[in-house]
């Protein structure tokens, strides 16, 4: 039996975008709308080259990426062909107008994915 968190109510996520939501470990958790008030939660990183999919645009039942443009499935967190990849996806349920996700898979799944560093490569000895 699943234990369920509640993260927020679905008006607190914007039509068409998404809210993230912090974990204790791990990379964050990006819990999205569609325009049918359709609800979806994804691991917060593209499987191309890690860019913030909350930050993406959202269309349909699919997700932008902001940094190339891929399309992921806010259904099944998988990039769209041509594209290959997928991304953690996190079960959700929606009751009395309220967001879950939960808790187990939010402590358990996809911890060992590390964030993106943006910037130029340096080695140990190149910093001053």
């Amino acid at each position: 039996m699943s234990e369920w968190k509640k993260i927020c109510l679905v008006k607190d996520i914007p039509v068409l975008g998404s809210r993230r939501v912090a974990r204790a470990q791990g990379m964050d958790v990006a819990v999205f709308r569609n325009d049918q008030d359709q609800v979806f939660a994804l691991l917060d990183r593209c499987p191309h080259k890690g860019g913030p999919l909350s930050q993406g645009i959202v269309f349909g039942t699919s997700v932008a990426c902001p940094l190339h443009n891929w399309t992921i499935g806010l259904d099944d967190g998988c990039a769209k062909a041509p594209d290959e990849g997928c991304t953690q996806r996190f079960a959700v349920k929606v009751q009395d107008d309220a967001v879950h996700l939960d808790a187990v898979e939010l402590a358990t799944l996809a911890l060992d994915i590390k964030p993106p560093v943006a910037g130029p490569k340096h080695k140990a000895t190149d910093c001053a």
